[in-house]
């Protein structure tokens, strides 16, 4: 739950760097989410649940992308690439500091 409740605490941050597992987990967890309340609404609406909870998520997924982006040593710019973006995606961060911040589990390899 931790990973997944980051990137609502990070809701506008952009700078930064963020770990694989972050960005998965909350993409994971998400698309879950989206499949669990459009099957809920069914063919019953126009999609204005369905809706409100895509804009709710859209600046958390956008800033943890860029975030990730960051933590492979690149610009976020590169979230807008097709494919590229998703490789970079299950990338292992920059190991040590980078232009963009510490490294998230420089604490981890201590």
């Amino acid at each position: 739950m931790k990973w997944y409740l980051l990137p609502f605490r990070k809701y506008f941050v952009q700078q930064g760097r963020a770990r694989r597992k972050e960005y998965w987990i909350f993409s994971a967890v998400n698309g879950i989410l989206l499949f669990l309340v459009s099957s809920l609404q069914g063919g019953s609406g126009d999609g204005g649940v369905v809706g409100i909870f895509f804009l709710v998520l859209l600046a958390p997924s956008l800033t943890v992308a860029i975030r990730r982006m960051h933590d492979t040593g690149h610009s976020g710019i590169y979230i807008l690439i097709p494919v590229y973006n998703i490789i970079l995606a299950c990338t292992e961060g920059t190991r040590g500091n980078n232009m963009y911040g510490p490294d998230p589990k420089a604490h981890e390899r201590l």
